[in-house]
């Protein structure tokens, strides 16, 4: 066998591979031999077919096979070997001839590879990189202090519509009367909650059931009344409000302390504001990080100037996506891939040379609090132990979800060893600064 490297354009090389018959021939006579063991053909019992007929069958099918197979291995022998680093994989070559397999006993076959771009990028003092932290206001206080009172609120009927109340109605079309129909105005957008704002107890208009609720389990619910039984129903009702209902703040004291926080780690109104705040710390500080690891990967992108051979990154994405983009489409996103790609390459960089690792139990703790991120959402601030785990376990169980969650604490020690090497000056912004900063980036 030989293999010869030849430069094709820069950063890219073409590995020709000459295989023969004494480099394939005892894989092929070993699988003839097992395609006549299991073959059934009408007239010859099992295992009795001639060698002969095998190979009239099967044999070119084979040849191509196996002299592809050893080709395409000894390809990557060669790499490990010759210690040549690459990115992407080994494609088939455009340069690639035809094959007389029914005829030839030696084959050319060609591959390319895209060289791997020389990373060398040293970190000191001098490198400097901003972390931009959320300032907190009032405004920003006030928001986060009502979300949190409103999970310990409670409905209080008031006089007429101001904004989102909760509507209890009585429907009549003749038919069919619905007493204590529920209209949530929460969940309309402001110009469908436009035509209630200002109406008082004993209002009485005409709607349409099926123009106000565009899901049939909605109308359902309002009509209190099984999917299945919607049809026939006449959806022209006269509607009157008979309770309009207010969510409203608990009141601070002693009560709602013991509610809130049965630990007693909060006890006053100063020690609530202080928690407030360092929720939104809490809150703030994933979005500096994203925002901070976003800069870092700007920063080090530019550092280390990558020469990516990305006119074979083009051919190798169409290669193996096997024909589902056109190179037109992958053009399109290419920029952002090979910004992304380049990133991959350099953490890969630092990881292997810092010899960064993560642990099971980092894994772990990483789906545990994204679990809980998770039911905090769905209004389970504090889910059990017991219920975390499992959710945990699921995740981490699921491939793409563990891949996630390595490659975020992979970033994350990357980023962290970038900013222990670099320059790093906080600066307070307004959440309007920082989203204009997000925008950006």
């Amino acid at each position: 066998m030989k293999i010869t490297r030849v430069q094709k354009e820069q950063g890219v090389s073409l590995l020709k591979v000459v295989v023969d018959e004494k480099d394939y021939g005892e894989s092929v006579e070993k699988m003839l031999h097992d395609y006549k063991r299991k073959a059934n053909i009408p007239g010859f019992r099992p295992g009795m077919v001639p060698m002969g007929i095998i190979r009239k069958m099967y044999g070119k099918g084979v040849v191509a096979e196996q002299s592809y197979r050893i080709a395409s291995n000894s390809v990557f022998e060669y790499l490990q070997k010759e210690n040549i680093d690459y990115v992407g994989d080994v494609i088939p070559a455009e340069e690639q001839g035809a094959f007389d397999f029914d005829n030839g006993t030696e084959f050319e076959f060609i591959f390319e590879i895209g060289e791997a771009p020389k990373y060398d990028v040293k970190l000191t003092a001098k490198d400097k990189l901003t972390y931009h932290k959320i300032k907190i206001d009032k405004k920003m206080h006030a928001s986060f202090l009502d979300n949190y009172l409103r999970r310990y609120g409670r409905l209080v009927e008031v006089d007429k519509v101001k904004k989102d109340e909760a509507l209890t109605v009585t429907l009549d079309n003749g038919d069919l009367r619905v007493e204590d129909a529920y209209v949530g105005l929460i969940s309309m957008n402001d110009e469908e909650r436009k035509p209630w704002i200002g109406k008082k107890v004993g209002y009485k208009t005409t709607i349409n059931v099926n123009e106000m609720y565009k899901t049939p389990s909605q109308r359902a619910a309002m009509l209190h009344v099984k999917e299945e039984e919607l049809e026939g129903i006449n959806p022209q009702f006269e509607l009157e409000i008979t309770k309009i209902r207010q969510f409203a703040n608990p009141e601070i004291n002693e009560e709602f302390f013991k509610t809130a926080f049965p630990e007693g780690n909060v006890k006053t109104a100063e020690e609530l504001d202080a928690y407030i705040d360092a929720q939104i710390d809490s809150e703030t500080k994933r979005e500096s990080d994203y925002l901070f690891a976003g800069t870092v990967r700007n920063f080090m992108l530019e550092k280390a100037a990558l020469q990516m051979p990305v006119e074979f990154l083009k051919r190798w994405l169409f290669t193996i996506n096997e024909g589902k983009f056109s190179m037109e489409e992958i053009e399109k996103d290419f920029d952002a891939f090979v910004k992304m790609f380049s990133w991959n390459y350099i953490q890969k960089q630092i990881i292997t040379a810092e010899k960064l690792t993560v642990t099971t139990a980092e894994a772990e703790q990483e789906a545990k609090e994204f679990a809980a991120m998770q039911f905090a959402q769905y209004g389970m601030p504090n889910a059990p132990e017991e219920m975390l785990a499992n959710f945990v376990k699921s995740i981490l169980e699921n491939k793409e979800q563990n891949q996630k969650i390595y490659e975020k604490l992979y970033e994350q020690k990357v980023v962290e060893y970038i900013k222990s090497k670099v320059k790093v000056t906080e600066k307070a912004v307004s959440a309007a600064d920082f989203a204009e900063l997000a925008r950006e980036l």
